[in-house]
């Protein structure tokens, strides 16, 4: 080791490049590269850094050198976004992801300081996935909360596996997952007898997983047949009006072609069926244009609709909304998004450049729709299904609806990431999600989060479906982020008695 406590042979400037490549190469174990071990020999390095680092102040640089390059190629994606309007935001084009990860990146400094605690072994490796897991939780109180890509999503598999992989999320949550892939990936690498411990406990995982799988029984719901509607509708032409209207047109005729697709599958009989508009779907202010209500109850031909637009009270006030339409037309109820994308739908008061063209109003919260043909609908907007453990409102929906415009983000890890936490989602609550996009990926999970139906990216069609059966209410449903959070306070116990012994 040298003089500055590095654990590589150079210091300075190439130590920091180093942690900033380790950072960014650790993020393909995200959603959708999988790169699980790449994730671990991030971690292990970070943490090693950590270890032999002359004061905790050099360990938390080194978390915080890690963080941003973990953060800066994990949000990669966020350029797109400003490539859209690129006349307006060319200035913010590198800082993007970058200012982003900036923001972030303490949560992984703390852990890194705070680990060196406890002494070199199995107690500083709890310390260290306790204290991520709990920093990582606490990214829901930045802003209106950023808990995008936590790292227990990297478990989140495409096929049979991950199903398997994620079943345990039933009982504590994504941030659980977390818990675990953290211990795994740094325990494995403290011995051999440690590393058969980590491969015997993955397989006891895979196989409880399995069991839970295979074993649980659907509720006796009879959910609708939806038609959701994926106009693959850039974002550019959204916002010119002549492309609006050709949007709008589009959408009228994948409506009409899709409830009469619904209609005719064979398990429909007897089921109402629901056409969904995602997010942006209606470019203007439904609430305040009644004949384009009515072509659309027309193209809906007697079924009921669910319609992303914005909305305007009267009073100032501008709304991201869900519209619940009757078959005539009639507006039964409007969700409005409650929580809104920071720097995206609106800006915090002490950032002084405008980064946003219009500021947006939050919604009351969450609800569940009990009207004919929606009985008990849980809508959601795009950004709301990435928090763990409030997606449900005051009573438990039958399914979830998130309707969302993914075209901000173009073909990249973005729309793939955002379906992982609906997914992930539909697990912790027990209940089918439905996302209906605009550009990005239309899909329904079961409520054990496997795939049951699914649109790609850049396509312009419409995927009709039953809607599964949710299942009885889980642990995590009942407790919430109560139960990862207290799992993440044990493993700092555990490492306690040694705490109050060391000092950083």
């Amino acid at each position: 080791m040298n003089a500055s406590g590095a654990v590589l042979p150079w210091r300075g400037w190439r130590l920091a490049l180093t942690l900033l490549l380790a950072g960014a190469v650790s993020a393909a174990g995200f959603p959708p590269v999988f790169a699980l071990p790449l994730l671990s020999l991030g971690l292990l390095f970070l943490y090693r850094c950590a270890e032999d680092a002359a004061t905790w102040r050099y360990a938390a640089l080194y978390g915080f050198l890690f963080g941003l390059g973990f953060n800066t190629a994990g949000l990669y994606w966020l350029t797109d976004a400003i490539l859209t309007r690129v006349h307006d935001f060319w200035w913010a084009i590198p800082i993007a992801a970058p200012g982003c990860a900036l923001i972030l990146a303490p949560f992984v400094a703390l852990p890194a300081a705070a680990c060196r605690l406890a002494p070199a072994g199995w107690r500083r490796v709890l310390l260290f996935a306790g204290l991520w897991t709990l920093a990582d939780m606490g990214r829901v109180f930045l802003f209106t909360g950023f808990p995008w890509n936590p790292p227990g999503s990297v478990l989140e598999w495409p096929g049979r596996i991950g199903d398997w992989l994620i079943q345990p999320a039933a009982w504590i949550g994504v941030d659980g997952l977390t818990l675990a892939v953290m211990l795994a990936c740094l325990l494995v690498w403290q011995g051999r007898r440690w590393a058969l411990a980590v491969c015997l406990c993955a397989g006891i995982w895979l196989g409880l997983g399995a069991w839970r799988h295979a074993s649980v029984r659907p509720l006796p719901v009879r959910n609708p047949v939806v038609a959701l509607t994926q106009g693959n509708v850039s974002e550019g032409d959204i916002l010119t009006q002549a492309d609006a209207v050709s949007a709008f047109r589009r959408y009228l005729r994948l409506t009409a072609t899709g409830v009469a697709q619904a209609r005719a599958l064979p398990d429909a009989a007897g089921r109402s069926v629901v056409y969904v508009w995602p997010e942006s779907g209606f470019p203007g202010f439904l609430n305040a244009d009644e004949l384009a209500r009515r072509m659309i109850a027309r193209a809906g031909d007697g079924a009921v609709g669910v319609v992303g637009s914005d909305r305007d009270d009267g009073q100032g006030h501008y709304f991201n909304s869900a519209f619940a339409l009757s078959p005539d037309g009639t507006i039964l109820d409007a969700y409005d998004k409650s929580t809104l994308v920071p720097f995206g739908e609106y800006a915090p008061r002490f950032v002084p450049v405008k980064l946003v063209p219009g500021v947006l109003t939050p919604g009351p919260g969450l609800k569940t729709w009990n009207f004919p043909g929606f009985e008990g609908l849980g809508p959601m907007v795009c950004y709301e299904v990435i928090f763990s453990g409030h997606v449900v409102g005051p009573t438990r929906p039958n399914w979830l609806l998130n309707i969302t415009n993914d075209a901000w983000f173009g073909d990249s890890a973005g729309p793939r990431q955002h379906l992982a936490t609906a997914r992930m989602r539909a697990v912790e609550e027990g209940l089918p999600v439905v996302q209906d996009a605009n550009t990005g990926i239309t899909a329904i999970y079961d409520a054990t989060g496997m795939l049951t139906a699914r649109l790609p990216w850049g396509r312009e069609g419409v995927l009709t479906a039953v809607v599964p059966s949710p299942l009885p209410p889980t642990f995590f449903s009942r407790h919430g982020r109560a139960t990862p959070f207290l799992l993440g306070l044990f493993c700092i116990v555990l490492a306690w008695p040694s705490l109050i012994r060391r000092r950083l």
